[in-house]
């Protein structure tokens, strides 16, 4: 290669790094509101080399995916492989893909609110940890948006700082650097001026290298013992690897035949120090043990601690024989006493937090975004041999969750407005819901629930977004039909229909549902009937 060929080499080296950085290959992006955003594709090697393949950007609705065109919004912009919103909005949360040639990406964007009482949103924060004495740096970078800034200012919690660093905070750290620094690009685009936020949060932790080592606990112990008996002394240390810990318990005339040091023990904290203990293990203590100092010392290159201990002989009071009986009687008292506690809380535990919801008012949905308590799961096939499932699930259910106590369900043939992709408003409706509620039979199985099961299962047991309830509504000896993740399912979330055991409103069936429903202020209607029609178990 000649000389002159080298510079255009690193360029396009270079312009090939930096196309690949901004690119966004994460399929869960959040954005906060107000802000400059952005979406690129990545063209594969095979659509990167195919200059004519055709980029269409979609996003998809409810109602199916619709293709975002040039001009369609003012403040959303198509470039080619990229997608920029000046600035995104709430509204702009969803689904988005592009599609080139035969090459298509998709993400899902979640918009979030910007803080109104800070300078930047809790939870798009950078934590890092940096030792004392080690460097600080603060990358004010922003690969996309940097050249397009003609202004960047630093805020160290909210209050702003000298920024001479050529956008690089470098300094060596000290406790009192800690805190939340935070990056301001300033833009201007169409007139208008915006801002795109970077924030870290630093920690100064102590440095690791060495530490000046240290026995733990009073430099003076004093120890009552019986005459007679063994004892044991225990002296723990921090400490670097190198340092050693030792008993000093020489006499004029010698070491003590009774006396013995046993092996010590030394673990790594999760800190990087290290914690050494070593025993001083005295047998059948005499007169000669007593009042003497047995010192326990930590030695390093740095100099030496030590910490002492000294047996006392210990005061035997004896009891009255009247008071040590009523003390045992009263200590057997409460013991039992705590016992059946435990029990009454283990088997009312249900009514006890059902009564502690009542008792505070509690509402666990005020805040979370949701628009229904529960999805309803069932077999949509009304059939003479599962007629009352069907009933259970599209008249018992409501009539007593809905009615009776106030909640919101979901039924699909009552809430899903007929002409819109199936799939799409299912896995909407549960995303929507705060529990997932599958009315389990043998003939639960089907085409129509399996797309609802496996989607209720990912939001459960991948994403932690919903909460499933399994009602066996008849009795289920083979599970095997089942996908394998909804054995993972905790115990107490499943419930069995015991048809007359389970009519009235305050039987334990009922009780146990409420329980796992979320918690809602709700007044009771006192029009309904306090028993259900009767549905046979089959």
């Amino acid at each position: 290669m000649h000389h002159r060929e080298i510079p255009l080499t690193l360029l396009i080296l270079m312009f090939i790094s930096t196309s690949e950085e901004i690119c966004i290959s994460r399929h869960h992006i959040t954005a906060v509101e107000g802000e400059p955003f952005y979406l690129k594709c990545c063209p594969s090697s095979s659509e990167h080399k195919n200059k004519t393949a055709t980029i269409k950007w979609y996003k998809n609705e409810s109602h199916g995916p619709t293709e975002l065109r040039s001009g369609g919004s003012p403040r959303i912009i198509l470039h080619d492989y990229v997608l920029e919103f000046w600035p995104v909005e709430m509204d702009d949360s969803g689904s988005y893909s592009c599609q080139m040639g035969n090459d298509t990406q998709a993400w899902k964007l979640n918009v979030i609110r910007r803080s109104k009482n800070s300078c930047f949103t809790e939870k798009q924060v950078i934590s890092k940890v940096v030792e004392v004495k080690k460097t600080l740096q603060v990358p004010c970078e922003n690969n996309y948006f940097q050249n397009l800034a003609n202004r960047t200012s630093l805020y160290k919690d909210c209050e702003k700082i000298d920024f001479n660093f050529n956008l690089n905070l470098k300094k060596i750290a000290e406790f009192k650097d800690g805190g939340y620094y935070t990056c301001v690009f300033f833009l201007h685009h169409a007139g208008k001026l915006f801002n795109v936020t970077k924030t870290f949060n630093i920690t100064i932790i102590g440095d690791h290298s060495s530490i000046i080592p240290a026995l733990l606990g009073p430099k003076l112990t004093p120890v009552k013992v019986e005459l007679g008996k063994d004892i044991q002394l225990n002296c723990s240390a921090l400490l670097n690897e190198k340092d050693v810990v030792y008993w000093n318990t020489w006499r004029e005339n010698g070491s003590d035949p009774n006396v013995h040091e046993e092996e010590g023990t030394r673990i790594r904290t999760p800190d990087g120090k290290w914690l050494a203990s070593k025993t001083l293990r005295i047998e059948n203590v005499n007169e000669k043990n007593l009042n003497f100092l047995y010192n326990c010392t930590v030695a390093s290159k740095g100099g030496t601690d030590t910490k002492s201990f000294i047996l006392l002989r210990k005061d035997m009071a004896d009891i009255p024989g009247h008071v040590f009986t009523r003390g045992m009687i009263v200590a057997a008292l409460i013991s039992v006493s705590m016992v059946c506690l435990v029990i009454m809380g283990v088997i009312y535990r249900v009514d006890l937090a059902l009564f502690y919801r009542h008792f505070t008012g509690r509402d666990e949905t005020l805040t979370d975004g949701k628009t229904y308590d529960a999805f309803v799961s069932y077999l949509k096939e009304c059939r003479p041999e599962n007629g009352e499932e069907y009933t259970f699930a599209v008249e018992i259910l409501p009539r007593v969750l809905e009615k009776h106590f106030g909640y919101k369900l979901c039924i699909f043939e009552r809430d899903v407005v007929p002409g819109r992709a199936v799939v799409d408003e299912i896995h909407s409706l549960i995303e929507k819901s705060r529990r997932l509620i599958i009315v389990l039979s043998k003939s639960y199985m089907s085409n129509e629930v399996r797309y609802e099961l496996e989607s209720g299962l990912h939001e459960a047991l991948v994403e932690r977004k919903i909460k499933i309830i399994l009602i066996e509504f008849t009795p289920v000896g083979d599970f095997t039909f089942l996908p394998q993740s909804l054995k993972l399912l905790k115990s107490h979330r499943i419930l069995k229909w015991k048809a007359e055991k389970s009519l009235s409103y305050n039987s334990r069936f009922w009780k146990n549902l409420l329980y796992l429903m979320p918690a809602k202020t709700v007044k009771p209607c006192g029009d309904e009937s306090e028993v259900l029609p009767v549905l046979s178990q089959a």
